[in-house]
């Protein structure tokens, strides 16, 4: 009877878990293919995912490190890895939860998630699939999932990937090190673009803003408070009953002359455009989506219509070519209004009365050119990153001698080449502030750079605490945007008081001073797909006791940033140095550590990236146990694409201790960009710094 209740549950085991055979190849030398025998190229390619050519077929080593076991568990095509030893698991894209993955699953279905309320937050609204593993010795792999189907993922002391659709092909990664795993997968699904300076600055938003006159005052209130900012947003209440791609007659009547205003005084406007077109034959946006057979169908090919804020909406169908040129058409008009960005929300997509909020699985997404006809199961992880593609094509053919920006809600692995992202909406508490560093860490080791959450919090009111501790933790987020509800108190940096004003002064006035900085990592995250935040761990790939370190983190790879609240902190090894950007301080600001052997460039406190300049710098000098230290600028006009042929400065920094006297040699190594250049030396021993006198030439010296 035993024999036979083992051979039962043996049986059972190969039910839930029938193997599959596969093929695989190498792509190039660290990066394999792995394909099941019964994979379909039309049933999940072509990949919106990669980018790069990975049809080279050459045999795998036979020391191949990881490879897969395509499954099928409880009917559904899966793939599995094992592990002869611990590692660490990272990415999966925006979740909640901690740094390190083990021990958790993760649903890749963007969903609108409230307060990040539901599923325990693991259900989002993005999807990566996408795991980066870390051994013991920091050597590293990276797994891609390759397909945009619904699907989990399970760490546990393996790694499973679970489709709900067919089988698929995966991608592997081995390296010596994650930095080189991150650098691998910028290459197979693309860097973001190098984005306008002024997307840098600090952000102010609301929803909403509204009328055109309060977004004046708030434009006002900045420049004569004098706290930098460089960015006003204008949420769905600027819209005429919010139909994307209009304006309230009433509230917004001359958006040109609002958008002037707010150049003349240095700023920059974002708008939000939605994917929902509200159900109005009276409407032209509508009229023509309907007379072009632009819109998503249900299963029985008709019309989808679903609720959103105009009412009942219809959904473009972005995986149509013509589809997509018509929507980037509309952004003609619309930014010629003097508009510099768009916000693409809701484009999960989000539907109020649909099944889980958004549009039945079964609906048709019809395609075209390299695009299958097939089921919203398939296109609905993408829909975010088909809009924004669409989004960003339409504003460059109106203005192709900017950089885009474009901000989406939505999104999918690759998509940090169309959009920068944020993190939905959080909620103005002690936990959700912070959670948002290990979220856009892990979504930065999803090969999205540019990210951050909603500063103070999207829904409830932070108290003066949390809003003065957020503050001054979002001046080191890649995007740094103070954002909130409408059912909230104000939150702009001066609404809680004269003490709050001083302290979001300072923490932005040290993010504007760092940005020299800035750029340069911005920049070589376009080139090489590098985090700009990144985890604490990186500082020593060795050290086991930094993996799960969560409240500080490295932005770059030269300052470590620690918020005052942190507690237990593992610290990495070395002279890290704590530097100080601005006179003022106060028990909030987060510490900010230069590592030993590192230069970084800083600029003077400006009020915006209007002016920005490189040409009085001041340059963080921490050495190291031999007396040396190294670091390096960007620069270029922060706007258009002059760097493209040549017109971009990258300079180098290398100190050295010669009889006491510290020499920093400057060179320029690539670029035709020339300016007249003065800098100064700031050396940091000991907790305390050393200023030279400003110098200008090829070497600055510091007695």
């Amino acid at each position: 009877m035993r024999k036979n209740s083992m051979l039962f549950l043996a049986l059972l085991f190969v039910s839930f878990q029938l193997a599959v055979a596969q093929t695989s190849s190498l792509v190039q030398p660290d990066v394999a293919i792995f394909y099941p025998k019964d994979f379909k190229a039309y049933k999940t390619l072509p990949s919106l995912a990669v980018t790069q050519d990975v049809s080279q077929e050459k045999p795998l080593p036979a020391n191949w490190a990881v490879k897969p076991q395509f499954l099928q568990i409880e009917g559904k095509n899966a793939v599995q890895f094992t592990f002869p030893e611990h590692v660490d698991l990272y990415g999966t894209g925006e979740v909640l939860g901690d740094l390190r993955r083990n021990g958790t699953d993760v649903t890749l279905w963007n969903t609108d998630n409230y307060e990040y309320g539901k599923f325990e937050g693991k259900q989002l609204y993005q999807a990566h699939p996408w795991v980066l593993g870390v051994r013991k010795d920091g050597s590293s792999f990276g797994i891609l999932a390759d397909h945009s189907w619904r699907q989990q993922i399970v760490l546990d002391d393996k790694v499973t990937f679970i489709s709900e659709g067919p089988s698929f092909r995966v991608l592997l990664i081995e390296k010596d090190s994650p930095q080189e795993v991150m650098k691998a997968l910028g290459e197979l699904t693309g860097t973001m673009a190098m984005p306008p300076l002024w997307a840098l600055g600090y952000q102010q938003s609301r929803y909403s803003y509204y009328p055109d006159t309060s977004v004046k005052e708030l434009a006002d209130e900045f420049r004569a408070r004098k706290i930098p900012a460089d960015v006003i947003w204008m949420d769905i209440d600027y819209m005429d009953g919010f139909r994307v791609f209009t304006f309230d007659p009433e509230g917004f009547p001359d958006p040109k002359g609002l958008n002037d205003y707010l150049h003349d005084k240095d700023f920059k406007s974002v708008y939000m455009i939605d994917p929902g077109v509200k159900q109005d034959s009276l409407y032209s946006v509508y009229q023509q989506g309907t007379a072009g057979d632009h819109w998503v169908q249900t299963a029985g090919g008709k019309e989808f219509n679903g609720e959103v804020w105009p009412g009942q909406v219809a959904f473009p169908d972005y995986t149509q070519p013509r589809t997509q040129k018509w929507w980037a058409s509309l952004y003609t008009d619309f930014m010629n209004l003097g508009i510099d960005g768009v916000w693409n929300d809701m484009n999960e997509p989000a539907v109020f009365d649909g099944p889980g909020g958004s549009m039945p699985d079964s609906n048709l997404h019809r395609g075209g050119g390299d695009l299958p006809m097939d089921k919203h199961l398939r296109y609905h992880n993408v829909y975010g990153l088909l809009m924004v593609r669409s989004s960003r094509e339409g504003i460059m053919a109106v203005n192709p001698e900017k950089r885009p920006f474009v901000l989406s809600r939505a999104n999918f692995l690759g998509g940090q080449r169309y959009a920068a992202t944020w993190t939905g909406d959080n909620s103005a508490t002690w936990d959700n502030l912070k959670m948002s560093i290990p979220m856009s860490i892990n979504l930065s080791l999803s090969g999205q750079p540019f990210n951050g959450p909603d500063i103070g919090g999207f829904t409830k009111s932070p108290s003066p605490e949390v809003f003065a501790n957020w503050i001054a933790l979002g001046a080191y987020y890649p995007f740094s945007r103070n954002h909130t509800s409408n059912e909230t108190e104000a939150q702009e940096p001066w609404a809680f008081g004269e003490e709050i004003e001083q302290v979001s002064r300072t923490a932005i006035n040290r993010r504007y001073r760092l940005m020299p900085y800035l750029y340069t990592l911005f920049q070589e995250a376009s080139q090489t797909g590098m985090p700009i935040m990144r985890p604490t761990f990186f500082a020593d790939i060795t050290d086991t006791s930094l993996r799960g370190e969560q409240q500080s983190f490295l932005l770059g790879e030269d300052l470590l940033i620690t918020p005052q609240w942190a507690e237990d902190l593992k610290m990495p090894q070395g002279d890290w140095q704590e530097i100080s950007l601005e006179e003022n301080t106060d028990k909030y600001q987060a510490s900010v550590k230069l590592r030993d052997g590192a230069i970084i460039p800083v600029g003077p406190v400006i009020q915006s990236t209007v002016d920005y300049s490189t040409s009085e710098l001041t340059l963080f000098v921490n050495l190291d146990a031999e007396g040396k230290a190294s670091g390096s600028l960007y620069d270029d006009a922060g706007e258009g694409y002059g760097y493209q042929s040549g017109d971009y400065a990258m300079l180098n920094f290398e100190a050295n201790t010669v009889d006491g006297e510290v020499e920093v040699h400057i060179e320029q190594t690539e670029g035709s960009r020339t300016m007249n250049r003065k800098f100064k030396i700031a050396l940091v021993q000991d907790g305390a710094v050393t200023y030279s006198e400003w110098q200008s030439g090829d070497t600055i010296r510091l007695n």
